[in-house]
């Protein structure tokens, strides 16, 4: 956005004159969790209310089924998802962003082994630079042209580093950090994570042991350091984004089997590391300056995935603000949390129904969380220690798939919200629905 007002500038000036007052800036979502994979919208001119229960979308496009998440740059919707015939395959899809026209599909074989929910692929393609990096439940990477869909390379990583995948296989969406795209792999001995060059797919470096998690690695910043802060499945660990050098790695071994999908998030000061995992609680550390480890200063976990402390999460990224955690427990309850020592301030049982992973996604909108849950209800909503405020909520799509144990269809994914609009999908259909303020 930057790079066109400078290019353009004399035709923005004209219409500054014209039109008196300056355009509103349109924001992309070019991967997960955002444009800084923190989980923060920052577009104005979106709408304080919904003025129906019932959002009607812009657009929808057919797409096959899949956990992941949809991804916006510039004038295109990218999407993994997978078909069956004539043969399994996972796709790599792009959607023209104001008609939902399909521009362009990858498809590569791809039969799934010993995983759990095997419905589609989970990871949310990466758009940089004109490249789209996409990520396959069973550990297929593609670097693809992001206006034509032309492979540029192509790597069965799983295959290639002799991974045992976990049992809901790969859904960690690739970090791009300049000419590197870094991928959580889980290869034997020291390749649980993996740095490639953007442009041929070679191998950079690779760095810790152990099996990989759900979650996605992320570029921080401590101190003067910018660090790729990654949760495996055995460490919390910060390593050098050019080089793979583990500046500090604490020990995540969980008792009963990895299930960390939501990633690592800071407090305002960037000091203060919180992390929820489904069977291990919660966890803050101090975070160093430096190169030092990071310090525990607490621990919580109760005594079953039912019988928690703190919080227990599964699915969702919990976000913190002001002192306090706010994030969704291994039941559906919300909850929010003193930063200080993990002690629950207040918990709700209206957003969602009671159930094994009931989840919902928070992104920051302002002093607002926008929220979407399992049940395609969206929700405009305030969470402060005094407690949860329902401003409004409407529904923006319907979920198909039955998940085993729960009376009703879940929709998991994660939304997009990009150019004033809310992008989500369901097993069927891709929606772009408007939430821009009225002029």
């Amino acid at each position: 956005m930057t790079l066109s007002l400078t290019l353009f500038r004399p035709f923005v000036f004209a219409a500054l004159l014209v039109a008196g007052t300056p355009p509103l800036p349109a924001d992309d979502w070019p991967q997960w969790r955002g444009p800084q994979r923190d989980g923060v919208w920052r577009e104005t001119g979106i709408v304080e209310k919904f003025s129906s229960h019932q959002l009607q979308p812009v657009w929808t496009a057919t797409v096959g089924p899949g956990y992941s998440g949809p991804t916006v740059a510039g004038d295109r919707v990218y999407l993994t998802d997978r078909v069956n015939e004539p043969a399994p395959q996972e796709r790599v899809r792009c959607f023209d962003r104001s008609t939902g026209k399909p521009l362009w599909t990858h498809t590569y074989p791809c039969v799934y082994r010993d995983i759990d929910y095997a419905l589609g692929p989970r990871a949310a393609v990466t758009v940089v630079d004109g490249r789209a990096f996409a990520y396959g439940a069973m550990g297929h990477a593609h670097a693809l042209d992001a206006a034509s869909g032309q492979v540029l390379w192509a790597r069965d990583l799983a295959t290639e580093y002799g991974v045992k995948l976990n049992v809901w296989a790969v859904s960690g969406a690739p970090l791009v950090v300049g000419d590197l795209v870094i991928f959580q792999v889980g290869g034997p001995p020291d390749a649980c994570v993996v740095a490639l060059d953007v442009k041929t797919g070679r191998e950079r470096w690779r760095a810790l042991d152990g099996q990989p998690s759900y979650s996605a690695p992320r570029l921080v910043r401590l101190g003067e350091r910018e660090v790729v802060l990654v949760w495996t499945g055995f460490w919390i660990a910060a390593l050098d984004p050019a080089t793979g050098k583990v500046w500090w790695q604490e020990p995540y071994k969980p008792v009963n089997m990895i299930l960390n999908v939501g990633d690592p998030v800071l407090d305002e000061s960037g000091t203060k590391l919180f992390f929820s995992a489904f069977y291990d609680g919660a966890r803050l550390y101090e975070l160093p300056r430096d190169t030092s480890p990071p310090t525990l200063l607490w621990q919580r976990k109760g005594v079953n995935e039912r019988k928690t402390d703190a919080l227990h999460s599964i699915i969702m990224t919990p976000f913190v603000r002001g002192g306090y955690v706010y994030g969704i427990d291994s039941y559906g309850e919300m909850r929010c949390l003193k930063l200080t020592n993990g002690d629950r301030v207040w918990a709700d049982t209206t957003l969602l129904a009671n159930g094994r992973w009931a989840t919902a996604h928070f992104v920051q909108h302002g002093d607002r969380t926008w929220i979407t849950t399992e049940k395609g209800e969206i929700v405009i909503a305030k969470l402060t220690p005094a407690g949860f405020e329902r401003i409004s909520s409407a529904q923006f799509i319907t979920p198909e798939t039955p998940l085993r144990n729960r009376a009703h269809p879940i929709a998991w994914s994660h939304p997009a919200y990009a150019h004033r609009s809310l992008f989500a999908r369901n097993d069927t259909q891709l929606v772009c629905v408007s939430l821009a303020a009225s002029p």
